[in-house]
């Protein structure tokens, strides 16, 4: 693909799916996505993203019962559903990912230090997480319309993992079960060079 193809597949008409076909997402294809997504930058490459590809019907039965009532339908829709967590013990793993910096140190960082840095990275790889998916043929759709306590307790009960959002992924349904595009801010309306 050209530069300009990349840009109108993943930004210009590319679209937040509501509704998904029938074509599954394969085991393949969800690793396939999860080693592009790995390699986006983050804050000293502390890489706090943590995924449940929800594809069973039981597990998504238990999503559904933490999703708010506007994204159950949506979610029954998805293949595909991406838990979208974030680790906040991510620090574990500092020797390998930045074994320049003080493994220590990192980890003895206040708990809300620790904590903020693990959701604000998570939101940022969640971005490349839509993008990637999308370079890969998959259409997405993003919610945080969710309990994320429910969510915690039904898949993270024993870990340091905790919900950030959730992400539909799969093959969109197009025609009328897609919205028209919504405004967006203008460059004077949402920038500044100073």
């Amino acid at each position: 693909m050209t530069h300009p193809d990349y840009l109108n597949e993943l930004f210009i008409s590319a679209r937040t799916h509501r509704f998904y076909t029938d074509k599954p997402v394969s085991d393949d294809v969800l690793r396939q996505l999860y080693e592009i997504v790995k390699l986006g930058p983050t804050e000293s490459n502390f890489c706090p993203m943590r995924l449940t590809f929800v594809t069973s019907s039981e597990s998504q039965q238990k999503v559904i019962d933490a999703a708010g009532e506007g994204n159950k339908a949506k979610i029954l829709s998805s293949p595909v559903v991406a838990i979208v967590a974030h680790d906040l013990e991510f620090y574990r793993h500092i020797s390998k990912l930045s074994p320049q910096l003080d493994a220590e140190a990192v980890a003895n960082q206040p708990a809300e230090t620790s904590a903020n840095k693990a959701s604000l990275n998570t939101w940022l790889q969640a971005g490349f997480l839509i993008v990637a998916a999308r370079s890969l043929g998959l259409d997405c759709g993003p919610m945080i319309g969710f309990n994320a306590n429910k969510i915690n307790e039904t898949f993270y009960a024993n870990s340091s993992w905790r919900a950030s959002m959730l992400i539909n992924i799969g093959h969109g349904v197009g025609g009328d079960k897609i919205r028209d595009r919504s405004y967006r801010l203008t460059f004077d309306e949402a920038c500044e060079i100073v």
